[in-house]
C-alpha cells in the first residue's frame, strides 16, 4: 500500500535542508510519495524545495487548506501529514507498514520535543498520555489516515486553528486511533519563543474554549 506524505510549508526556509534530507531518507526505505504544499512563503521556501527535486504544490495560506490540497493530489492509499519541523523515527516506514496490514484505519505517533528546556520531556509525556486517553491526536504527532476515509470525511475542516483536533474527533467516532509508540521529534521553538509555561497554559485554555464551542476563528486571533 503506497504512502503519501503531505507537508504544509509557510516560510520554513531554515527547516528545509534538514527536512529535505529526512524525506529523502524515508523515500529510500519504501514506496513513498512526498508532496510539499506551500501557502505563499516569502522567504524562498517553495523555490528551495523545488530545486531539490521534491514535488511542490501551491495553495492558499492555511494549514488545513494546504494539507487538503496535498491530499487531493496524492496517489497513496494512506496519507501522513507531517509538519515541517517534525521528524519521523528511523523505523517509521516499517512500523506504518505493519499498521497498514492491521484493521486500523488511522493513527498517530508518540511525541518527543526537541530543545534545551528541562520541561520538554514532561510536556511530551503528558501530551502522549492525553492522546491515548482521549483518542485525539495533534498535528505534531504525524497523523496518518486511510485515504478513502479521509475523503469520506471531507478532509481537514478549513478552519484557522484546531483542524487536527476536529479531524481526530470525527475519526474517533469511527474507530480509536492506532498509537505507535515510536516517537516523532518535533521542535520546541514555539515553547521557547513565548515561554514554556505561558505556551502550555495558552494551549490548555484554547482547547478548553474550543471544547466549549468558541469558534476557531476567535481562538486563532488569540493564538496569533
Amino acid at each position: 500500500m503506497r504512502l503519501s506524505i503531505v507537508v504544509p510549508l509557510l516560510n520554513e526556509r531554515a527547516q528545509l535542508p534538514g527536512l529535505v534530507e529526512h524525506l529523502r531518507n524515508l523515500k529510500a526505505r519504501g514506496e513513498i510519495e512526498v508532496l510539499l504544499v506551500d501557502g505563499g512563503s516569502i522567504d524562498g521556501s517553495a523555490e528551495f524545495a523545488a530545486a531539490t527535486g521534491l514535488r511542490v504544490l501551491k495553495s492558499q495560506k492555511g494549514r488545513a487548506r494546504q494539507m487538503n490540497v496535498g491530499a487531493a493530489c496524492a496517489g497513496g492509499d494512506w496519507l501522513l501529514f507531517l509538519h515541517a519541523d517534525t521528524r519521523l523515527p528511523l523505523d517509521a516506514i516499517e512500523k506504518l507498514e505493519r499498521n497498514f496490514s492491521s484493521d486500523s484505519c488511522w493513527g498517530r505517533f508518540d511525541l518527543r520535543i526537541c530543545g534545551d528546556s528541562i520541561w520538554f520531556p514532561l510536556i511530551a509525556t503528558l501530551i502522549n498520555w492525553r492522546s491515548r486517553l482521549s483518542g485525539i491526536a495533534t498535528g505534531d504527532q504525524a497523523i496518518f489516515v486511510r485515504r478513502d476515509l479521509f475523503e469520506e470525511l471531507g478532509g481537514f475542516p478549513t478552519q484557522p486553528l484546531m483542524e487536527d483536533i476536529e479531524l481526530s474527533s470525527r475519526l474517533r467516532k469511527i474507530s480509536r486511533p492506532a498509537c505507535i509508540g515510536a516517537r516523532v521529534t518535533t521542535s520546541g521553538r514555539r515553547w521557547q519563543k513565548y515561554g514554556v509555561l505561558r505556551t502550555v497554559l495558552l494551549m490548555w485554555r484554547l482547547r478548553f474554549d474550543y471544547w466549549r464551542g468558541v469558534p476557531a476563528e476567535n481562538l486563532a486571533r488569540r493564538y496569533d
